[in-house]
C-alpha cells in the first residue's frame, strides 16, 4: 500500500534531504524500502541501532549505486545533526538522503551545524479513513476503531496479534528510545504513567493529580509527558480563545497515538477523530506550508466542543464526536452562536445525515470523504 505522504516525499527528494519522524512502528521501514525499491535488506537503508550499520555511518560509507540513502534513527546520536549537515553539503550530488526517525526530529537538535533550508520535514500517522479511502481500500471503520490504525495489527485484526503487538511498543519505547534519547532514572514509574494514560483520553489532563499519585514532583510528571509527547506516544490539545466566550487558558486535553489503547469506546472513537484531524492539520503544514493547528473549545461553564481547526490563526471549522447519531450537542448550539466558523460538524458512527441549525451531522465516513482528509 502507497502511503500518503510518498508521492510529496520523492518530489521533495530531488532538491533536499527529507525528515520522517512519527510512532515506533508506523510503517517508516516500509515506506523507506518502497522508496529505494527494495523489499529485502539493501545496503541503501543504515539504521544507527545497527552496530555494522552505525559502523558505516560514522565512516560515511554509502553504496555508489543507490540514489536514495536512508539513515534511520541517527537522531539518537549526539552530534547528528552536523554529521548529516556534512553528508548532504558533499554528497548531494550523488545521494539523496531520507532521514527517519520514532522521535520529533524537530526537538532532537543535538550537537551540529544548523540545517536550515537543507530539508522537508514530514509526520508519518497510522492508517486513517482518509488515507483508506484515497487509497481506495476497503474502510471497517469497527476494525479501526478496535485495533488502531497501526499497519500491523490493523490489518491482522486478530485480538491476540493485537495484545502483543501492544506490549512490543510499549517495551521498545521504554528501552529503545527512551533510554537512548532522555535521561531518565525511574522506568518502572514512567511504565506506570503510561499505564495510566489511556484511561486520561478525551478528558482534561492534570498534572498535579499524576503527580500525587505516582508519588513524584509535578516537574517530574510535566517532563515525563513531554517525553512521550516527543516520542510520538501521546498528544495534547490547547484551549481556543475566542472573544466572545470566557474560554480556559491553560487546561490541556490529551489522546494517544495508539487510539486502540483507550478504554472506553466513546474515547476510542473520539481519539480516533482526534488522530485524523491531527493528520490533517500536519499533512498540510508538512506540504503546504499553512500553519495548521487543533484545538478544542472550553469555556470556565465547562462547556466544550470537542475539535476545532484552525489556519494561520484563524479557526474554519469545528467537530463534535459522538457515538450515536441522535441529539446534536447542547454546547455546539451554544458554542456556533457566538463563534463565527465557516461550518460546525457533528460526527457519529450511525447512518443518518442531516442538517439543523447551521450545524451538520454526518457519519465519520462521510465528514472524512466530503473534507478530502488524508
Amino acid at each position: 500500500m502507497k502511503r500518503y505522504i510518498t508521492s510529496n516525499i520523492i518530489k521533495d527528494l530531488a532538491s533536499k534531504m527529507v525528515f520522517v519522524g512519527g510512532p515506533r512502528q508506523v510503517g517508516k521501514t516500509t515506506l523507506s524500502y518502497q522508496l529505494i525499491k527494495s523489499d529485502q535488506t539493501s545496503e541503501a537503508y543504515l539504521n544507527w541501532d545497527d552496530t555494522f550499520d552505525r559502523k558505516k555511518i560514522l565512516a560515511g560509507e554509502f553504496p555508489p549505486d543507490q540514489k536514495i540513502v536512508v539513515l534511520d534513527e541517527i537522531h539518537k546520536y549526539r552530534l547528528w545533526r552536523g554529521l548529516v549537515k556534512g553528508f548532504y553539503d558533499k554528497r548531494k550530488s550523488k545521494h539523496s538522503f531520507l532521514v527517519t526517525g520514532s522521535a520529533r526530529l524537530d526537538y532532537y537538535r543535538r550537537g551540529g551545524d544548523s540545517l536550515q533550508g537543507r530539508y522537508h520535514y514530514y509526520r508519518l500517522h497510522p492508517l486513517s479513513v482518509g488515507e483508506l479511502l484515497n487509497s481506495k481500500q476497503e474502510v471497517d471503520i469497527k476494525r479501526l476503531l478496535k485495533y488502531g490504525g497501526f499497519p500491523e495489527p490493523y490489518l491482522l485484526g486478530d485480538d491476540r496479534s493485537w495484545r502483543r503487538w501492544q506490549q512490543d511498543r510499549v517495551t521498545r519505547v521504554l528501552q529503545e528510545d527512551l533510554i537512548s534519547l532522555e535521561k531518565v532514572n525511574e522506568i518502572s514509574s514512567l511504565q506506570i504513567l503510561i499505564d495510566t494514560l489511556p484511561s486520561k483520553v478525551a478528558s482534561i489532563l492534570s498534572i498535579k493529580s499524576l503527580a500525587e499519585d505516582l508519588e513524584v514532583a509535578h516537574s517530574t510528571v510535566k517532563r515525563w509527558v513531554q517525553i512521550l509527547d516527543n516520542l510520538y506516544f501521546s498528544f495534547r490539545l490547547s484551549p481556543y480563545g475566542a472573544p466572545k466566550i470566557r474560554a480556559v487558558k491553560k487546561e490541556q486535553k490529551l489522546y494517544l497515538w495508539d487510539w486502540s489503547s483507550c478504554e472506553n469506546e466513546g474515547g476510542r472513537f473520539e481519539n480516533m477523530v482526534a488522530s485524523q484531524l491531527l493528520k490533517y492539520c500536519h499533512y498540510r503544514e508538512d506540504t503546504e506550508g499553512y500553519r495548521m493547528e487543533l484545538r478544542y473549545i472550553r469555556d470556565t461553564d465547562k462547556r466544550e466542543v470537542d475539535f476545532v481547526v484552525l489556519e494561520n490563526k484563524k479557526a474554519i471549522f469545528a467537530v463534535e464526536a459522538k457515538m450515536s447519531e441522535e441529539n446534536i450537542s447542547p454546547h455546539l448550539k451554544y458554542f456556533s452562536q457566538r463563534i463565527k466558523l465557516d461550518k460546525w460538524y457533528q460526527v457519529h458512527l450511525g447512518e443518518r445525515h442531516y442538517e439543523k441549525d447551521d450545524i451538520e451531522v454526518i457519519p465519520f465516513v462521510k465528514f472524512v470523504k466530503k473534507l478530502g482528509l488524508p
